[in-house]
């Protein structure tokens, strides 16, 4: 069974004077404000870049943890960032070029099965995987 989850986000205006919100389907954002300067600028808001990043720390370290596991080891603390990059100078439009991941092991184990065990978990976490896919659209007017 596949499993879905659902992000809401809503735009009224125009690009740059525009403003949004941004929520999930569980509840954990609820209309979070976000807009061209908190995407582009300084201003402190939410992004979608920041969410990705969040999101792509999050399943990476549950996913280095099910590695961990796989190989009998339990993990004392996994801490991961993921800085994602956006080039707002993209002939074109503005593009995500990179997502960077930090982390940082806790574990009674080798130093070379861990890094051997955080590179696996690079390529094999799902979000990681989800930079590669495929991307479908259904449009409704009116």
């Amino acid at each position: 069974v596949m499993i879905q989850k659902t992000g809401l986000a809503t735009w009224s205006g125009g690009l740059q004077k525009g403003a949004g919100t941004i929520s999930t389907q569980s509840g954990a954002l609820k209309g979070q404000a976000f807009g061209f300067a908190s995407r582009f600028e300084d201003k402190l808001e939410t992004n979608p870049e920041e969410l990705i990043g969040a999101a792509h720390a999050g399943c990476y370290s549950m996913f280095l943890s099910a590695l961990m596991g796989g190989a009998g080891i339990t993990p004392k603390s996994i801490e991961t960032t993921s800085t994602v990059t956006l080039d707002p100078s993209t002939a074109g439009s503005p593009t995500v070029v990179r997502a960077h991941l930090v982390t940082k092991i806790v574990a009674d184990a080798d130093e070379t099965k861990l890094i051997a065990l955080a590179q696996a978990a690079k390529s094999g976490c799902p979000i990681s995987r989800l930079m590669r896919a495929e991307v479908s659209l259904e449009v409704m007017v009116g």
